[in-house]
């Protein structure tokens, strides 16, 4: 199973992916507390992102429920370190790999997953909560690490990726979480 879904994150292709233990797997409360401040602008604003995924002190029991874990990261090049552009770029690109990733997990009949990517869902724009819409495609909408209260930069500690990738890049992650049963 392991070597399926690395073959899987390289296919769709993503700078490096790596099999981590859940113990491996840092969570924080604070990282809800970091979504309710609202530096992105969503938090109550999409279905996938604080307050709606659910209470925090659960969504880390979930987390923690998971032996395993697919990590995955996109780091890509940016003009300079103010190309707000380019970052909103590679996190759309991220966003698209992670869904496509998705999808290659369920029509390969892989069950029992949680997967969990960058901030913001991305794949509606607006979000239907927007327009007090249910999802309008929650078999392809992601939640984020942090929202389900991950520290990416601690976690990313454990094995062999960079969180910070170097001058002039941005880098994202995404995990998708397992039991092989």
């Amino acid at each position: 199973m392991e070597n399926k879904l690395l073959s899987l994150a390289r296919s769709v292709g993503f700078t490096n992916a790596e099999i981590i233990d859940g113990e491996n797997i840092v969570c924080d409360r604070i990282f809800r507390e970091q979504c309710a401040a609202n530096a992105c602008g969503v938090y109550g604003k999409c279905w996938m992102c604080p307050p709606e995924i659910g209470e925090i002190d659960e969504l880390i029991e979930t987390v923690r429920s998971y032996p395993k874990g697919l990590l995955y990261q996109t780091v890509s090049e940016l003009e300079d370190s103010f190309d707000f552009e380019g970052m909103i770029e590679a996190g759309k690109n991220h966003g698209n790999k992670s869904r496509e990733l998705n999808r290659l997990l369920k029509e390969e009949g892989f069950e029992n997953f949680l997967h969990l990517s960058k901030g913001g869902c991305g794949v509606c724009s607006p979000c239907a909560k927007a327009t007090g819409e249910p999802c309008r495609f929650p078999e392809e909408a992601l939640s984020s690490l942090e929202g389900y209260g991950i520290n990416v930069s601690a976690t990313v500690k454990s094995t062999s990726m960079k969180y910070i990738n170097g001058a002039n890049t941005v880098t994202y992650f995404g995990i998708v979480l397992f039991r092989e049963d």
